[in-house]
C-alpha cells in the first residue's frame, strides 16, 4: 500500500448510515483519518473540491465472475475489476465456476495470488462446492476470518460443479461454520418444463428461458435450502432471488445483523422484465431468468421492506459471439458490474428508491451480511473506500466507454442522469474522472467471525 498518498475531501455531501451530512473527509495510510467539517491539515495532501458531488462508501457486490483462471476469452480479473472501480465498485467477492474450479484450497488460494497481482479492487472468493469435495469444503472452516463463504450451484449449471446428491447437500449444511451462498433452481422442475414447451415448437427463443426457469423452478430449490439452513441452524445466503414466490421464504422481522438466512437481489431483476426478451433476446439470457413485470415489482417490494437484503449483479461476461448463438446454445449471463451503481442512482432520480437505501443495501448491508472487517461505512478507522458521485452529469453507456473485456452491454444507449467521479479504494484514488491510477493494487477482505 502507498502509505505516502494523502487525500483531503472538502466540502462534500457524505450519505452514509441513514444521513446526508455536510463535511470534509481526510485520508490517511489508506483509511479514514477524520470527519468533520472544515478540516484543516498541515503540510502536503491532495486536496479535492467535493463540491456538488456526493461522497459514498464503495460499492461491494458479493456476485461477480470474473472467469479466471481458464475462461480469459471472456474476461478476467484485471479487467472485470478495472470496469468495478469505474463504476464505483471498490470491493467484489467472486464465484468459483473457473476453469478448473474452485475444489481445492489450493485452487482456491491459486485464484488469491493472481488478484493480489492484479485486481484493482479488493477481493474475496468462494470455495466451491460439488458431489465430492466435502473434505476440502470442510476445510474453510479453519480460515472463516480469510475467505468470503461457500458456494453451493443447486440448479442450473452442468458437470461437477451442480450440487444435486442430498447426501453432499446434508454434509455441506451440517459442516461448513462460514456463509453457504446458493444458486437456487430445481433441474427436476426446469427439465420437465424444457420437455413440454419443446413439444409446442421445435426452435425456442430468449423469451421461452422464463419460461423453463420459471417460478416453481426457483421456489422448490430455494424452500429445499431453506429447510437444510433451518435443519442444521446454517448461515446460508440465497442469491438474486427472482420470483414473487420465493420472498414468502424470507423476513424483515429480524435485524439483518441476527439473520441466518439472507437474500440478495441483483440489479437485472430490478431493472429489465421478460418484455425485453423482444428487444435484446440472449443478451439478457441469465440464470435465474428475467421474468414478467409482477417478478420486478415484487423483488422491488422486498428490497425497500428488507425481507430482501443486498443488491449485487451476478456480473457474467460472455463473448459477443457466444451470446448470439441460437438460443439453447447461448450462454446465459450480463456483463453489469460497470453500470451497477449508475442502474441505481437512476432509480433514486425516478424516486423509487432513496440514496440512503442504496447505500444501506449495496455497501453497509453487504458489509454487515457478511462481517467484513473495516468496510461498507464511511467511518474514522475503516479503509478509505469511497465513490463520489454527481447527479446532475449524465452519462451515456457506449462502446467506447464500456470497460469489460467482452465489449458489449444490455444497456447500450441507456442515458443515466448521474455519472462517477471518483472511487478510491483503500485511500488510493483509482479512478479520476475517466483516469486510472493501478500503481496500487486491491487487497483481500478480512472477516470478523467468531
Amino acid at each position: 500500500m502507498n502509505r505516502m498518498e494523502q487525500h483531503l475531501i472538502k466540502n462534500t455531501i457524505l450519505v452514509n448510515e441513514g444521513k446526508q451530512t455536510p463535511t470534509d473527509i481526510l485520508i490517511r495510510n489508506g483509511r479514514i483519518e477524520k470527519i468533520a467539517p472544515n478540516i484543516s491539515v498541515a503540510g502536503s495532501v491532495h486536496e479535492i473540491d467535493g463540491s456538488g458531488l456526493l461522497t459514498l462508501p464503495g460499492v461491494i457486490d458479493d456476485q461477480v465472475h470474473f472467469r479466471e483462471p481458464g475462461l480469459t476469452h471472456k474476461a478476467s480479473i484485471y479487467t472485470e475489476s478495472k470496469a468495478a472501480v469505474a463504476g464505483g465498485v471498490t470491493t467484489f467477492m467472486e464465484m468459483p465456476n473457473t476453469f478448473p474450479p474452485a475444489f481445492t484450497q489450493d485452487l482456491l488460494e491459486d485464484k488469491y495470488k493472481i488478484g493480489a497481482n492484479t485486481s484493482l479492487a479488493n477481493y474475496s472468493f468462494f470455495m466451491g462446492t460439488s458431489n465430492s469435495n466435502i473434505e476440502e469444503v470442510l476445510k474453510t472452516n479453519e480460515k472463516k476470518n480469510d475467505i468470503c463463504g461457500v458456494k453451493i450451484f443447486m440448479g442450473s449449471s452442468t458437470g461437477n460443479i451442480l450440487v444435486d446428491n442430498p447426501l453432499q447437500l446434508e454434509k455441506v449444511f451440517s459442516g461448513v461454520e462460514v456463509l453457504i451462498a446458493t444458486h437456487c433452481e430445481s433441474e427436476a422442475v426446469m427439465s420437465e418444463n424444457y420437455k413440454l414447451i419443446k413439444q409446442e415448437k421445435e426452435e425456442l427463443t430468449a423469451a421461452d428461458h422464463p419460461r423453463i426457469k420459471n417460478e416453481e423452478a426457483c421456489f422448490e430449490s430455494s424452500f429445499l435450502a431453506i429447510q437444510y439452513a433451518k435443519k442444521h441452524g446454517s448461515r446460508l445466503h440465497v442469491l438474486h432471488i427472482s420470483t414473487e414466490k420465493e420472498l414468502q421464504l424470507f423476513t424483515n422481522m429480524v435485524p439483518l445483523t441476527e439473520k441466518r438466512i439472507t437474500a440478495e437481489a441483483c440489479v437485472h431483476h430490478l431493472h429489465f422484465t421478460s418484455n425485453d426478451y423482444e428487444r435484446l433476446g440472449n443478451l439478457i439470457k441469465c440464470n435465474p431468468a428475467i421474468k414478467d413485470p409482477h417478478h420486478k415489482d415484487a423483488i422491488w417490494k422486498a428490497v425497500l421492506d428488507d425481507r430482501i437484503d443486498v443488491i449485487a449483479t451476478d456480473h457474467a461476461p460472455h463473448t459477443w459471439q457466444e451470446k448470439n448463438e441460437p438460443y439453447e446454445h447461448a450462454h446465459a449471463g450480463l456483463p453489469l458490474v460497470q453500470h451497477s451503481l449508475s442502474i441505481m442512482l437512476y432509480y433514486v432520480q425516478q424516486g423509487r428508491m432513496d440514496i440512503e437505501t442504496l447505500v444501506r443495501k449495496m455497501s453497509h448491508a453487504v458489509a454487515d451480511c457478511f462481517q467484513i472487517q473495516d468496510r461498507g461505512y464511511v467511518r474514522e478507522g475503516y479503509y478509505a473506500d469511497l465513490v463520489m458521485v454527481n447527479m446532475n452529469r449524465a452519462t451515456t453507456v457506449s462502446k467506447e466507454n464500456i470497460l469489460y473485456k467482452c465489449a458489449w452491454s444490455p444497456l447500450e444507449g441507456f442515458e443515466f442522469p448521474a455519472s462517477i467521479e471518483r472511487t478510491f479504494v483503500n485511500g488510493h484514488l483509482v479512478f479520476n474522472k475517466g483516469e486510472f491510477n493501478e500503481n496500487q493494487k486491491g487487497m483481500r477482505l478480512r472477516f470478523n467471525r467468531s
